[in-house]
C-alpha cells in the first residue's frame, strides 16, 4: 500500500506511518498468569500466549524446545529465568538458531510496570532490536 504518493513524507509523517513490525511475545509457565491478561489490556496488535495455553507449548516443554518454538512461531519469550536462560540461548545460537529476543522480568517490581514495558516493546519495537540477546525489563 502507497502512502502520500502524491507528495514528500515530513518527519512527522514517516514516523506515524513507519514500517510496523510488532514483537509477538509467550510468556513462560513460571510467569504469573495475571501477567498475560494485564499486557492483553493494552490491546496490542501484537500476540500475547503463555506456555499451556492451546497455540502455545505444553506446560512441562524444556527451556530449549521453547525457544525452538519461539523461533519458528516468531516469537519473543518473556521469563524469570535468570540463571540457565544465557546458557540455553547460547547453545540455540551456536546451532545456527535465532530467537526475536528473550525478555527477563525483574520480579521485585510491580506487575503493572513489568506489563507496561513489555506492551511498549511489543509495540515500538524495530525488526531485529532485541533478536538473538536477552534483554531485562522494566527498561531503565
Amino acid at each position: 500500500r502507497v502512502l502520500f504518493a502524491s507528495r514528500k513524507l515530513s518527519l512527522k509523517e514517516k514516523l506515524r506511518v513507519k514500517m510496523r513490525f510488532n514483537v509477538n511475545l509467550l510468556l513462560d509457565e513460571h510467569i504469573d498468569p495475571n501477567y498475560l491478561h494485564a499486557i492483553r489490556r493494552f490491546e496490542l496488535e501484537s500476540s500475547v500466549r503463555r506456555v499451556g495455553e492451546l497455540d502455545a507449548p505444553q506446560v512441562g516443554t524444556k527451556d530449549p524446545d521453547i525457544l525452538v518454538w519461539c523461533e519458528e512461531n516468531n516469537f519473543a519469550l518473556v521469563t524469570n529465568n535468570r540463571k540457565s536462560m544465557p546458557a540455553h540461548l547460547k547453545d540455540h545460537l551456536e546451532r545456527g538458531r535465532h530467537v526475536e529476543g528473550i525478555f527477563v522480568i525483574n520480579l521485585e517490581r510491580s506487575l503493572a510496570t513489568n506489563a507496561e514495558s513489555l506492551a511498549i516493546i511489543a509495540a515500538v519495537a524495530l525488526p531485529n532490536e532485541f533478536a538473538d540477546r536477552i534483554t531485562f525489563v522494566p527498561l531503565t
